[in-house]
Formats: C-alpha cells, structure tokens, sequence
C-alpha cells in the first residue's frame, strides 16, 4: 500500500458485507422454504417458485434505473431507505397469507435489491482505495457464498423444526442491522443534474419483464401451442415464445438506443465503455452462466428432495451443504490465487470443473444423497462455482475507474439476478417438459397399470408430487396393492431419471462457457494500476 494512501476503518465494510449477506440470504432461503409454502398454501411447487422468479425479475429490471436514482439522490440516502423496504418485505413474508402475499414480498425485496446492488460497488469505491478497495471487493463474492451455506443450514434446521416464517425473521434482524451499520458510511451528496434515461429504463424493463414470463412459462403456457393454461392465444400459438422473442428484440433495441444517445453527448442510462473490450463482455457472459447454473441446481435438488422424496427441509440443507460450503471456502480463498494465475486461467479452470462435475453428477445421483460420489460432485461444482462468481466480478470491477462504479454494479446486477431467474425457470419448464416424455414412457411399459387407473389418478400429469401423496390419492381408488407399488416406483424413477437428464442438459449449458472464460484478461492483479488512485 502507498505511503499516501489512507487507510480507513472496516466498519462501514461491515454494513456493506451485511449488506450483500441480506440479500443473497434472502434469495438462498427460498430454495429451502419451497417445501413449506406448497404445503401452507396448496399450490404446486411451480407457483411457490415463482417468489423466485419475480425477485430476480425485479432486480434485473430496475436495477440500472436504480443507479442512476442512487447518484441523483445520494448513495448513502437512498441505501438507508431501500434497507428499510427491504426490511417490509420480510415482513410481508412472515406474515403473508397465501402464495400471492408471499410473491409481492418479493417483488418489494427485488426493486429495493436493484438499488442495494449497485450501491454496494459505488460505496466501497467512496469509502476505501487501492488495497483495501481489492480486498472490499473480494468479501462481496464471500458474503454471497457463506449466506448460501447459512441459509440452507439455518433455514433447513428452522423449516423442519418450526416452519419456513422464522427464516425471513433473520432476514428482517439482518435489515436491521444493516441500517443501523449504514450511519458509519461517508456521507455523500446527490448530484440533482443526473436525468435518468426513462426511455431506456422502460425498454430494458419491458425486455427483462418478457424474457423472464417467457421462459418462466414455456411449460404451463406451452412450448410452442397454447395450452389451455395460457392467459391468451397469438392464432393459436402460445405467448412464451413470443414473449422470449419480442423480449431478445427489445434487448438489442436498448443497446441501439443507448449507442445513440451516448453519440449525441447526452447521459446515457448505463455506460456501455464498461463492456467496450472483449474480455469485459466474456466477463458478463461467464457471469450469467455462472449464477444461472447455481439457481438451476439450487432449485432442482430441493425440489427433488422435499417434493419427490417428502424429506424435510433439514434433509435438503445437509444434501447442499457439500455444495453451498465448498463454494464459501473457494470464494475466500480463490483471491490468493490472484497474483500466480491470470483470470483467463482461473475461468477456464473453474468452467472444467464446473461441467465435469455436472457430467459426473448426472450419472451417479441416485435416491441416497450421502453417497461418496454424489458429495464429490457437489463438492467438484462448488470449487468451480465459488472460484467463478469472485472472479468474474473482479474482472469487471478491476477495469473500470471510480466513476463508472454504479455503472458496473447495475450491469453485475441485471445479469446475476436476470441469469437467476432465468436459471430457475428455465429448470422447472425443462424437467417438466423432460418428466411428461420420461412418465408417459413409463406408463405405457407398465403393463399392470390399467388405463381406467390411470384415468383414475392422472398419473401423467406431469408435475412434481411426493410419494406420500400419490400414495394418499391411490388409497381412494379400486387399485391394487400390486397396482400401487407399480405407480409409486413410477413416481420415483421417473423422477430420478428426469433429474439425471436435467443436470447432463447443465452440463452442456457449463461447456458453453469454456471458450468465452478463454477470453478473460491475462494479467495478473499486480500487474494493473488502479484505476481510481487515491487522490
């Protein structure tokens, strides 16, 4: 560290850490609180997931117009108010009422996230330099992780002892907490001059909003059909697809849009000078597939878990644990990795891993999650994971100067949380879609499952139900003993072979990435001056 470089106090870094903490323990919780909603509010495992969805759907859509209301107004005013909304969402969700109560809880935690996001990056930049700026840097990605390791520990524990509630309790007393940290943060002063572009806002919040309902719905609105489900028709055709499409359109309007505007010397909504180099671009994308594949796991184990097997909560926390601790672990300690190997090393490496151990995963998992080989794949995609989500954020934060900060927070923003509700959805509609081939096979192979019976049970409709309760709804039908042992093995193994097919699809998703993470930087750390030096 230089002689006249100032060295401050870590206390503000504490609110900020906690800060990333409320956040990411929010978004973990949910997972594991999925069990639990379907059973207090009688919907489909599909609908309580969309609390998922709609937080990352919130995220990604306002978060660049947040950045720019955070420069307008002041990072530290508006971060002190947006934790307190934050705070109302937990509320909402501990006493929510049904599932929709529970959905606009997150909604509210999404659009106050897509201001915390990008305040987080401008606020270490005000509060810290050079050193101690990598290092606030750093704690970001390990926030992210040990809330990951917390939550599905704490909120199994709590889920299978007391219910799902208590654990946005701790959401709430995070909140708190974080308000109370935000006092020790330099004050700062908005610039009233900032205008937000509220044609690009509209644009890249329109395209968010279409490309997240459609992927979210390719199966309950149908993949290229209407199903009956469908809220509307285009001549017969089903809107997800559509709404992908318009939805990818409006994207690349927004891009035009932004160009345009920045030639004409006017403030654009997002600096695109942050994504001007290649290796910047291969950065975002590493970033999306990186936390895709993250919500797509963290959302297909515990469905299989609770739903599938009926275990509890607490089951699902110690079958992620492998998983949610390795990623902690290489989060803190990838760093030290920084100064012998350059990023363009460290994101292949890390994408190999990630792939082989999804490979792997999708041939050895079986009904017993303690097995040796099932932990080491999760163990191998954690190392890969945690090494992966530190790094690409550095990547991007590294190469841009102080000024741009807000500008690199709302890109990192909407894409992680764009990648993750993507992630999510894209999960649910490809095992339903994969499930309705898998069971209709089944059924047509099990001879002694009659078709009067199977009209009986709707034993193909293809969603995620437990054990227990196809066995609840067998029990008030003429079937046989036989007859029941048949439809329960159905059950299970067509859902196991769904979940195996589901992480070999991942898998591929994971290769695409090895070639783009070759265009990371070569540098090394030490190698680049700082960008925004002490002044």
């Amino acid at each position: 560290m230089p002689p006249s470089e100032e060295r401050r106090s870590w206390l503000p870094m504490v609110g900020l850490f906690l800060a990333q903490v409320l956040m990411s323990f929010n978004v973990a919780a949910l997972p594991v609180s999925l069990g639990g909603m379907v059973e207090d509010f009688g919907v489909p495992p599909t609908v309580a997931s969309s609390t998922i969805v709609v937080y990352g759907l919130a995220v990604a859509a306002l978060v660049m117009a947040g950045a720019k209301l955070g420069q307008r107004i002041g990072w530290v005013t508006i971060f002190r108010v947006v934790v307190a909304t934050f705070a109302l969402s937990a509320l909402l969700m501990i006493f929510s009422r049904s599932v929709g109560w529970a959905i606009a809880g997150q909604a509210v935690a999404g659009a106050s996230a897509a201001i915390i996001v990008p305040s987080l990056v401008a606020l270490i930049a005000e509060n810290y330099r050079g050193a101690q700026q990598a290092t606030a840097v750093g704690s970001l990605g390990s926030a992210r992780a040990i809330s990951g390791v917390s939550a599905f520990l704490i909120g199994g524990a709590l889920g299978t002892l007391v219910g799902w509630r208590p654990v946005f309790g701790i959401v709430l007393v995070l909140a708190v907490a974080v308000f109370a940290f935000s006092f020790t943060l330099r004050a700062d002063r908005g610039d009233p001059g900032v205008r937000i572009d509220l044609v690009a806002a509209t644009i890249i919040g329109a395209a968010i909003v279409l490309l997240t309902l459609g992927f979210n719905n390719l199966n309950s609105w149908g993949l290229f059909y209407a199903s009956p489900g469908a809220p509307f028709a285009l001549g017969g055709l089903s809107p997800a697809p559509v709404f992908v499409l318009v939805g990818i359109v409006l994207g690349q309007t927004f891009f035009w849009w932004t160009r345009r505007r920045t030639a004409a010397g006017k403030v654009p909504l997002v600096d695109l000078s942050v994504l001007v180099r290649p290796s910047e671009r291969a950065a975002v994308y590493a970033m999306f597939v990186v936390v895709a594949l993250e919500a797509a796991l963290n959302f297909t184990v515990p469905l299989y878990i609770q739903i599938v097997q009926g275990r509890t909560p607490f089951d699902t926390a110690l079958a992620m644990m492998p998983f949610n601790l390795t990623v902690f672990v290489t989060a803190t300690l990838v760093v030290r990795f920084y100064k012998r190997y350059p990023p363009r090393t460290i994101g292949v490496f890390g994408f190999v891993l990630t792939t082989a151990a999804l490979l792997w995963l999708s041939f050895v998992v079986t009904n017993n999650w303690e097995t040796l080989p099932t932990i080491l794949g999760l163990f191998v995609f954690g190392v890969g994971q945690g090494a992966l989500v530190t790094l690409v954020f550095n990547v991007l934060v590294t190469a841009a100067p102080k000024t741009l900060a807000g500008d690199v927070g709302s890109i990192r923003g909407t894409t992680q949380n764009l990648a993750s509700a993507v992630g999510t959805a894209i999960a649910g509609a490809m095992l339903v879609t994969i499930l309705t081939f898998t069971v209709g096979r089944a059924v047509v192979e099990h001879a002694e499952l009659p078709p009067s019976l199977v009209a009986q049970v709707d034993l193909d409709n293809t969603n995620f139900v437990s054990n227990d309760e196809l066995r609840t709804v067998l029990d008030a039908t003429d079937a046989t003993e036989t007859q029941v042992e048949a439809a329960v093995a159905i059950n299970e193994e067509a859902r196991l072979n769904t979940l195996q097919f589901g992480l070999l699809i991942l898998a591929g998703v994971s290769a695409t990435a090895i070639f783009p993470a070759s265009r990371l930087p070569r540098y090394r750390p030490d190698e680049i001056p700082d960008p925004s030096p002490a002044k």
